[in-house]
């Protein structure tokens, strides 16, 4: 057919339908499509829809002819209504929101070329071409409305479109599409990626098609960490609503009023559908598997609700591992808050936090330290992150310990992992060990020992010494400990101070004043030294007394001997009376001998020979 033909009956069908509508023609035909009915005219829409003419010329009585049903036509209702109209010439207005709709519907009811001139399908076409796709927010948009006309909607190739034309401009807008740069993928991220304008739109997308356009714009050069915004975008907004994301009810202020996650969670099941349950897992699932793989990426704080989400979701073994892993690479900048995971064992019987996967945390970080596998260590404090990293997990320990759940093993277990290295301190370890006494008050001697050999004593500060020495929860053995290590930190002072050489003189030229440290250091150091002298002279008072008490004792028992043996005397115990009885070696005087041969404070021995016998124990 010519093209001047083709134009001829195009006006003339035209024609006919404006005179349809306006003299208000008898309808010959109903159409059904789903629960809505249409009372149309046959003529319109057999010349534009090569399905009416299947179905009419299929049709073996005229009752068939005269009742269409069309029960899967993609859109449903509001399509075929756009489609009516224009079978009959009535003008409606093309836009983004529909015009999806209306390509997929023209091409379920074959609204060809070979039926009509400028068909419904060529018309939807070039609206997609010269607008729809011309512009991101307008190809996301036919996207997103796309993903509710599948199966038709990839046969038309409407959705591979839609996502190589996303892709393009996404790169042209990003500052993350470099192709021609050489950077490797271990390369350190110095900066957190800036959030493009169009990471918003992006997340009304469903997850396959949105992992459809990531991948399609890493394959036309966009850098995977670039990607750490546009998932944060997507994942906040598609798993808001899960309780387990938050952790303002975990807290040690709040942690003696939840005997369990009962309260928090519910009782004995998940308050979530299970539909919806497994969409969110999907969801969290795949965007784990985007995660862009180079350190500092993505933020601790954002690996952590991640990972609360995949313990609650129940993911994949894999997908939690991954997160451990990405969350001990990057455990020297995590704060408390990002290690307080719940378990979610909806029962009293078990510990309110999550302490494996944390214990697995740090195992990883460890691993990572030891064996080197860092993606870039340019520039990093390894020292620093070591002290950071142990700090954390004091605090961590503290956290925990008031959990009555929390058993010895687990408390004990997670602690040995702490590098000494990293305790510059053994400040927190104390308080940590404490608090877990404190919540523990029925262990036993041996379970109390081993919580202690936690600890250096050797590393407490002056203000924790203190106060171990006065606390009832610690084993005997601990608090000798700390007394012990107390008297050798305070004689090593002084001894270092008696030999530390005399400071030169000043200089004539200019006078310096001390700086304030060096001042309260002497400060200090004196008022040691004099409590050091109070103590010495205590030590002596209490010797002199107990020696008075050793000879009262000894007058009384050798007079007393003297009486009985006064009956029966002898010439040779008439003798040996003339001389004083030796006195017996008592307990206490043992002991006053060993506290002379100690010698705890290091008190120089004087020049004194040995006295003789007749005053051997007089004290003047």
């Amino acid at each position: 057919m010519s093209a001047k033909k083709k134009d001829l009956l195009s006006s003339a069908m035209k024609r006919t339908s404006e005179w349809i509508s306006s003299q208000e023609v008898s309808s010959d035909v109903t159409v059904h499509v789903g629960e809505a009915s249409f009372s149309l005219h046959k003529f319109p829409l057999l010349s534009k829809c090569g399905l009416f003419k299947k179905l009419v010329s299929e049709s073996t009585n005229d009752s068939d002819a005269t009742v269409i049903k069309i029960p899967d036509i993609p859109g449903g209702s509001e399509a075929f209504e756009l489609t009516t109209k224009f079978c009959y010439g009535i003008n409606f207005d093309m836009s983004t929101e529909n015009i999806a709709m209306l390509r997929c519907a023209s091409e379920y009811l074959e609204m060809t070329e070979e039926h009509s001139v400028e068909n419904l399908i060529s018309r939807s076409e070039a609206y997609l071409n010269e607008v729809a796709l011309k512009s991101l927010s307008s190809a996301i948009t036919v996207l997103h409305k796309s993903e509710e006309l599948l199966p038709i909607a990839e046969r038309v190739k409407l959705v591979s479109r839609c996502i190589d034309a996303i892709a393009y401009m996404t790169c042209q807008e990003s500052q993350f599409c470099s192709p021609t740069s050489n950077n490797s993928n271990s390369e350190v991220v110095s900066k957190q990626p800036v959030v493009d304008w169009w990471a918003e739109d992006l997340t009304v997308l469903r997850i396959d098609s949105f992992q459809r356009v990531l991948i399609a714009m890493m394959a036309r050069g966009f850098k995977q960490y670039g990607l750490g915004p546009v998932l944060m975008l997507y994942a906040q907004k598609s798993l808001r609503g899960l309780k387990c994301l938050y952790t303002e009810n975990l807290r040690s202020g709040l942690v003696n009023q939840f005997s369990s996650l009962q309260e928090i969670f519910g009782k004995g099941t998940k308050k979530i559908e299970p539909k919806q349950e497994h969409e969110k897992r999907v969801i969290l699932e795949t965007i784990v598997s985007l995660l862009p793989r180079e350190r500092n990426a993505m933020s601790v704080s954002f690996l952590s609700m991640l990972l609360r989400a995949a313990i609650y979701l129940e993911t994949t073994v894999a997908c939690r591992l991954d997160l451990e892993k990405r969350m001990g690479l990057q455990l020297p900048q995590a704060v408390l808050d990002d290690l307080l995971i719940p378990s979610f064992s909806f029962t009293g019987e078990h510990s309110l936090f999550d302490t494996d996967t944390v214990q697995r945390i740090l195992m990883n970080y460890l691993e990572f330290e030891v064996e080197g596998v860092r993606l870039s260590n340019n520039g990093v404090d390894l020292a620093g992150d070591m002290e950071r990293v142990g700090k954390l997990m004091e605090t961590y320990l503290a956290e925990i310990a008031s959990d009555r759940n929390v058993s010895l093993q687990k408390f004990t277990g997670l602690a040995e992992l702490i590098p000494e290295q990293s305790r510059v301190t053994e400040d927190g370890m104390y308080r940590a060990v404490d608090i877990y006494l404190k919540a523990h008050p029925n262990m036993s001697d041996v379970e109390r020992k081993k919580v202690c050999s936690l600890m250096d004593c050797q590393k407490l500060s002056r203000e924790a010494c203190a106060h171990a020495a006065q606390n009832d929860r610690l084993p005997v053995q601990t608090i000798v400990q700390v007394l012990y290590y107390e008297q050798q930190r305070l004689r090593g002072e002084v001894t270092n101070d008696s030999d530390s050489p005399a400071p030169p003189p000043p200089q004539p030229t200019a006078t310096v004043l001390p700086p304030p440290k060096l001042s309260s250091y002497n400060d200090e150091l004196s008022k040691v030294k004099r409590e050091n002298q109070d103590l010495k002279l205590e030590l002596l008072k209490m010797k002199m007394k107990l020696k008075e008490f050793e000879k009262e004792n000894n007058e009384k028992k050798s007079s007393t001997t003297t009486t009985m043996s006064s009956n029966h005397s002898s010439p040779r115990s008439t003798a040996s009376m003339d001389k004083p009885p030796l006195p017996r070696k008592s307990f206490i005087n043992s002991v006053s001998k060993k506290l002379g041969k100690l010698n705890p404070f290091g008190i120089p021995p004087r020049g004194r020979t040995k006295p003789p016998k007749d005053r051997r124990h007089s004290i003047s």
